[in-house]
C-alpha cells in the first residue's frame, strides 16, 4: 500500500451503491470493506470484514486504523417495517458513529436519502433546499433524518466531521419521469463522495443528484462548498417518451 494514503471504511459495501463506489475509490484510497448478509465471492480489496452493525462488539474493530467512514449500511427500502428500520438505521447507525468516535475516526460521510424531504416532493413544494426543515415521507425517511441529527451531535460534542448526502434516484441511467428530477449517476456519486472526504467541511447536508436540467433539488451549495461538478444530466439520457418538448416541438 502506498504510504500516506487515507484509509477509508465503506460500510454496506456489498450493495449496488457500495460496489460501484468501491470501484471509484479503490485507486484513490486504501479501502476497508464491511459486509453483513451478502459477501462477494471475490471482494475488490483484501481488507474486509463481516459484521452486523446492530452488534457494537462486531462493528467496533472495523474502525481501527481508519481515517474516514462512508456509511452506506442499513435498511434501504421505504416500505421496511419499523423493527428492521430501528435495528439497522437507528441502533446500528449509533453503533457505527460511536465506534468511529472511540477509534478516533475524523470524518463520516453518511448516505442519507431524498425521503428525508419526501413530503416536499409529494406537495410539489419546489425547489427544495438543504436548509429547509426535514419533512420525511416514511419511517425510513425518519431514520435517515435521525442519522443526520445524530451526526450533528457528534460534530458539536466531539468535533468529528459529518457530511450527509441525500441520495436521489441512483442508477446507471434515468428510467422514468421521477428520474428527470432526481437521477444520480454512479460516477457523479463517486465524485461527490471523494470531494466530501477531501473537503474541510465540518458539518453539512447536500443533495446528491446529477446535474439534471429539470432538477427540483438545489445542489449549488455542493458546487460551492465541495467543488462538485456533475458530468451527467438526466435530460440527456432519458428515453424519448420522458423528454420535455419545447415550443418548437423539439426535444
Amino acid at each position: 500500500m502506498p504510504e500516506g494514503r487515507r484509509r477509508v471504511l465503506i460500510t454496506g459495501a456489498a450493495g449496488r451503491i457500495g460496489q460501484d463506489l468501491t470501484g471509484f475509490l479503490k485507486d484513490r484510497y486504501d479501502l476497508r470493506l464491511h459486509f453483513n448478509r451478502t459477501v462477494p465471492e471475490d471482494p475488490a480489496v483484501d481488507d474486509y470484514l463481516i459484521a452486523d452493525i446492530a452488534d457494537f462488539d462486531q462493528i467496533r474493530p472495523a474502525m481501527d486504523g481508519i481515517d474516514s467512514v462512508v456509511h452506506l449500511a442499513g435498511e434501504p427500502a421505504v416500505t421496511t417495517p419499523w423493527d428492521r428500520v430501528n435495528r439497522a438505521n437507528i441502533e446500528g447507525l449509533y453503533n457505527v458513529y460511536e465506534s468511529a468516535r472511540q477509534a478516533g475516526v475524523k470524518r463520516v460521510v453518511f448516505a442519507s436519502t431524498n425521503h428525508v424531504m419526501g413530503m416536499n416532493d409529494r406537495d410539489e413544494n419546489w425547489p427544495v433546499y438543504s436548509s429547509q426543515p426535514v419533512r420525511p415521507d416514511s419511517l425510513y425517511g425518519v431514520s435517515k433524518a435521525f442519522g443526520e441529527t445524530l451526526g450533528r451531535h457528534y460534530y458539536d460534542r466531539y468535533g468529528m466531521s459529518f457530511i450527509n448526502l441525500r441520495i436521489g434516484a441512483y442508477g446507471p441511467e434515468p428510467r422514468d419521469e421521477i428520474a428527470r428530477y432526481m437521477w444520480l449517476s454512479p460516477r457523479d456519486f463517486g465524485q461527490l463522495v471523494w470531494r466530501c472526504l477531501e473537503s474541510d467541511v465540518g458539518y453539512a447536508t447536500y443533495y446528491a443528484i446529477s446535474g439534471n436540467t429539470s432538477r427540483t433539488w438545489d445542489i449549488s451549495d455542493a458546487v460551492v462548498d465541495l467543488g462538485y461538478g456533475p458530468v451527467d444530466n438526466a435530460d440527456e439520457h432519458l428515453p424519448p417518451r420522458y423528454r420535455k418538448i419545447d415550443a418548437a416541438g423539439e426535444s
